[in-house]
């Protein structure tokens, strides 16, 4: 059997999925067609249900909750993880609603999170995350940024005006739900259950690694430094990535509370059913 999958090229998610799509362990006779693509893309081709297997944000998860469940492993949350809002030198005092906000895609977990901490927002645009330190650094307004430009923006000489992560536990007190990984309702449960399985066995298989930071995840990162790939992974990758638990789930339910995801979709099962 041969399934597609995509994920993007950040380090959490090559990490993950190395040992998987390059058959470093037992895939129980599956084969994978694999796209990396960064996660707007994802998301965006989740609309249209391209993938059997998807890295998505579990921003865009209500609008495709029809079409795909949520995997118990893969899954990049907890605390201090989220995303930052951040503004040129001497900005600190601007007006958030009053100032284009760049945002790294509107199905995004991040522009969820920003539009939690600032529902009055309007002036916002949606450009590919690694843009975004540039369009502040040129002072076209401010930016929401993920992934790596976490530990980048502070040499660039941009300050955080608010960590929106820290909004969201302050006043959830749950952890951050950043994105998971997600397989088409349609397959059996057996063949998810599977799935699930292989891909602990590759995490699995990453954490036990002597060289955390190998050739496949240094091919696909986009610019960045050793030190950086491993702070990226020990930031992302934890023991939710291993396994959701009862307080991952709930963490997502509420966020997906926050999207107005309705009592209907929360009757569906959402999760995959753990084996």
């Amino acid at each position: 059997m041969k399934l597609t999958i995509g994920f993007s090229p950040c380090p959490n998610d090559t990490y993950i999925f190395e040992a998987m799509v390059n058959k470093n362990i037992d895939t129980e006779g599956i084969d994978f067609d694999v796209y990396m693509e960064d996660v707007e893309t994802l998301n965006e081709w989740s609309l249209q249900g391209k993938l059997d297997i998807t890295k998505l944000s579990y921003g865009v998860f209500p609008l495709v909750a029809h079409q795909y469940q949520i995997l118990n492993t893969g899954s990049a949350l907890g605390q201090g993880v989220g995303p930052l809002l951040i503004a040129p030198p001497g900005w600190h005092d601007i007006s958030v609603t009053e100032t284009t906000i760049a945002i790294p895609g509107k199905n995004t977990t991040a522009h969820l999170l920003f539009s939690n901490a600032y529902p009055m927002a309007q002036k916002k645009i949606f450009i590919s995350y690694e843009k975004i330190e540039q369009f502040v650094t040129e002072e076209k307004g401010l930016g929401v940024i993920i992934h790596e430009n976490r530990f980048t923006y502070q040499e660039k000489g941009l300050v955080c005006l608010k960590d929106l992560g820290h909004h969201w536990e302050s006043t959830t007190g749950k952890p951050i739900p950043l994105g998971g990984i997600m397989i088409k309702k349609e397959f059996d449960n057996d063949l998810k259950q599977t799935i699930d399985r292989i891909l602990l066995r590759s995490l699995q298989y990453a954490n036990h690694h002597p060289n955390p930071i190998s050739p496949f995840i240094i091919q696909h990162a986009q610019e960045m430094s050793p030190d950086v790939m491993l702070q990226h992974i020990k930031l992302y990758v934890n023991d939710f990535s291993l396994h959701l638990g009862a307080t991952g789930r709930e963490a997502i339910l509420t966020l997906l509370s926050k999207a107005s995801f309705t009592s209907e979709q929360f009757s569906e099962a959402i999760f995959v059913k753990s084996a």
